[in-house]
């Protein structure tokens, strides 16, 4: 995929749009808009996100540090703009919601693999059964984001792509 100004200018955006919502939103555990930013802009800027999540990643470890959760999104988010892809034909909001819910829900189940090799199979299940309250805060979190939100971004994404294509 040959990079255009125009792409490299949006890609930079769109990893600002994602940090900046992520540090605005720091101090509510486990309420993001992470995932719907992924889920958004796989829809309507396509193979572009496949520059963005790598970025936004890296950024995350260099401000953040490269610890155990940072390897988690290394696969975690790729797999929700993987998810968007496969579903990008469908438009509706409760689909979106859902899959943004479920993906919440499952954070931390699918977030427990590094730990397998760290501590164990039990040490991995320990990990992510403490965590099941924060996936549950996670989950509905997203769902109730992507329902209140899907609707009037969708209507800016439009107009934004078609700015870009005319």
């Amino acid at each position: 995929m040959k990079l255009t100004a125009q792409d490299i200018t949006l890609i930079g955006l769109m990893v600002a749009v994602i940090e900046v919502c992520k540090l605005f939103m720091k101090d509510i555990p486990n309420i993001e808009l992470t995932t719907f930013w992924i889920m958004m802009f796989t829809l309507y800027f396509g193979k572009r996100i496949l520059f963005v999540i790598p970025a936004f990643i890296l950024i995350e470890g260099m401000m953040f540090g490269f610890g155990m959760w940072w390897i988690m999104y290394l696969y975690l988010w790729p797999l929700l703009a993987l998810v968007t892809w496969l579903f990008r034909k469908v438009n509706s909001v409760w689909t979106w919601a859902t899959i943004a819910g479920l993906f919440g829900l499952l954070f931390g189940f699918f977030g427990a693999i590094p730990y397998i090799v760290t501590s164990g199979i039990y040490g991995a299940f320990s990990w992510w059964v403490h965590g099941i309250p924060w996936d549950i805060v996670h989950g509905i979190g997203n769902f109730v984001i992507m329902m209140v939100l899907y609707r009037p971004i969708r209507h800016v994404m439009n107009r934004v792509n078609n700015m870009l294509i005319a």
